[in-house]
């Protein structure tokens, strides 16, 4: 069996063409460091053929240039669905976001919205998988954070209420994905998956620095302050500490979907907990931030 995966060197994709291919599953690559991007039907469709399903995982969390959320989430979604028809590709399943939505004011949740009901409305046999805030080795989660942790212990919550949220291992992620990829499973389904267990932020930050070794004061400020902090570090960082969609989404949490969403069957339910294990798991190597962080001197 053979099977493309879009933004196959980021973090999801990555990690689901690992598992594929030790599953004994061909896997075709596709990314903008590949050299074939989404915005390129006719070399998707080249690279499609022979595919019997296609992993759409291409994503931005921040807007840079020419690369924003329309041009990706939308006009990209676009394009892989026409090469998927083009390339005679049954089956597709899109990587989406737990509570994209239309009509709620964040454009990277509309545009991933958006991009859900392209693939809905596609006439393919389609899954979309609405997954939480995801964490393993190359996420922006735990790596951000532990580098934070070492660079300065003080993380501040987002709001003076904390949301809840259920951090979803990316090994759980890629066995939903590869139910619907190979085995045909979820058809014509929109799935949520969210972590096996809800906690805090916080929480999640205060058992990060122990796995660390590292002491941590985690200090509440307005999400105003959040979105102002979140603009300057789109402009100056290469990869943002946070971004702006990464403010709205730890705001309101994230643990249900929006809208409701095809129930998960229970043996793709996630079963691994936020634990000690998990975490040093996912932890990068230890660093600080620094000034090859910064765009201008990257």
């Amino acid at each position: 069996m053979k099977v493309a995966i879009t933004g196959v060197t980021g973090f999801v994709g990555s990690h689901l063409a690992s598992h594929l291919s030790a599953a004994g599953v061909e896997v075709v690559g596709l990314s903008r460091r590949t050299g074939i991007d989404v915005a390129d039907p006719a070399a998707m469709a080249a690279a499609f053929e022979g595919c019997a399903a296609v992993a759409h995982c291409a994503g931005i969390n921040r807007e840079i240039g020419e690369q924003t959320y329309r041009r990706v989430h939308v006009e990209g979604t676009r394009s892989v669905v026409e090469a998927a028809r083009r390339a005679g590709v049954r089956r597709l399943v899109i990587m989406s976001f737990l509570r994209a939505r239309p009509d709620c004011g964040s454009a990277y949740h509309e545009s991933k919205w958006a991009a859900e009901e392209i693939v809905r409305r596609s006439g393919l046999s389609y899954t979309v998988v609405k997954a939480a805030m995801t964490y393993g080795r190359g996420d922006h989660m735990l790596d951000h954070l532990s580098r934070s942790l070492h660079t300065l212990p003080l993380v501040a919550s987002v709001g003076f209420r904390d949301a809840p949220i259920r951090p979803l291992a990316i090994g759980d992620l890629v066995h939903v994905l590869s139910a619907a990829l190979i085995e045909d499973r979820l058809t014509d389904q929109t799935v949520a998956v969210t972590g096996a267990e809800e906690l805090y932020l916080r929480d999640a930050v205060r058992r990060i620095a122990a796995v660390l070794g590292r002491r941590v004061w985690v200090v509440p400020a307005p999400v105003w302050a959040h979105y102002a902090l979140a603009q300057v570090l789109e402009w100056t960082m290469r990869v943002p500490l946070v971004a702006k969609a990464q403010v709205r989404i730890l705001s309101e949490g994230v643990v249900e979907p929006a809208p409701p969403c095809d129930p998960l069957p229970a043996d793709l339910g996630p079963r691994r907990r936020f634990t000690e294990e998990q975490i040093r798991a996912g932890l990068p190597e230890p660093s600080r931030f620094g000034l090859r962080d910064l765009r201008c001197c990257a």
